[in-house]
């Protein structure tokens, strides 16, 4: 008969062997995928350390430590990520969202804020943490999400679905601008591929595991912000505003394309690690 293990000791065996395979938080992630497994959270596995685990748990639970093992990224395996204090569905058809982008997501809701159903347009939407986030806390925005993939767009309705700010969004399948009606934005929001293309194969084990599509910008990692440098103009409204999530080292390039294009103001934003992290382009 195999042995009934507790909720404690197959974490702590499950953190001894995630810790041997490299993983930097191996005692979180191997909670998050109990919790998981358990349908529960954190707070009640911690009250629940004696439980003793069913055949199937331990079963379901070793599956997914072998799968953290071999580098999965822990947001698929449970198939969700928080993002602003929302909780987002994601697949590997899409990036698991960042903290960094949070500062993207707080830029345009100050910016929103003084405006009476502004429209906003969020390029490259991939799980639609930005588009949805932002309908979420300004009931009065209308967003139109794009994206090149449209397994991306199925989980971006998903959590529009989930979060209920469906009715605020609208989804287009677009390789950048090639398919947008002719229409004006207050707003445009873009995280986009940024990755220098050299630069791919020196990304953590994990990263390598999410949509390359997602991450190659290229030789420089501009190759998107070149295009919608030049283009977002032709969607902006007067004083509208194109807000950016950029690389380390890309800053100066950003903003002498922007200069060269005829932006009347530039501001860049550090994240909190004090690296620059967000563009702000407006338009006159």
């Amino acid at each position: 008969m195999s042995k009934l293990y507790t909720v404690q000791e197959l974490v702590a065996l499950s953190t001894t062997y995630l810790k041997g395979k490299g993983c930097q938080s191996p005692r979180l992630d191997a909670e998050v995928l109990m919790a998981h497994v358990l349908n529960s959270d954190r707070v009640h596995l911690y009250m629940n350390l004696d439980r003793p685990l069913e055949k199937g748990e331990v079963d379901a639970y070793r599956r997914l430590i072998g799968l953290r093992g071999r580098r999965t990224p822990v947001a698929y395996l449970t198939g969700s990520k928080e993002f602003y204090g929302l909780e987002f569905v994601v697949s590997e058809a899409v990036l698991i969202p960042r903290p960094e982008t949070e500062l993207l997501v707080g830029e345009a809701l100050a910016m929103l804020e003084s405006i009476s159903n502004p429209r906003v347009f969020d390029l490259g939407t991939g799980s639609g943490v930005i588009a949805v986030t932002v309908a979420f806390h300004h009931k009065q925005a209308s967003v139109l999400a794009v994206d090149i993939s449209e397994a991306a767009l199925e989980i971006a309705r998903t959590n529009a679905d989930r979060l209920q700010v469906a009715d605020q969004l609208s989804f287009l399948q677009s390789d950048m601008f090639s398919r947008i009606p002719c229409e004006k934005f207050d707003l445009i929001c873009a995280n986009l591929p940024y990755i220098p293309s050299c630069d791919l194969e020196n990304l953590d084990q994990e990263v390598r595991q999410e949509p390359i599509k997602a991450l190659d910008g290229g030789q420089d990692g501009l190759d998107y912000y070149r295009i919608l440098i030049e283009h977002a103009p032709g969607y902006l409204t007067a004083g509208g505003c194109a807000l950016l999530e950029i690389g380390e080292g890309q800053r100066d390039t950003i903003v002498d394309l922007a200069a060269k294009r005829g932006y009347s103001q530039c501001l860049v934003k550090q994240d909190y690690a004090g690296k620059d992290r967000v563009v702000v382009l407006r338009w006159q």
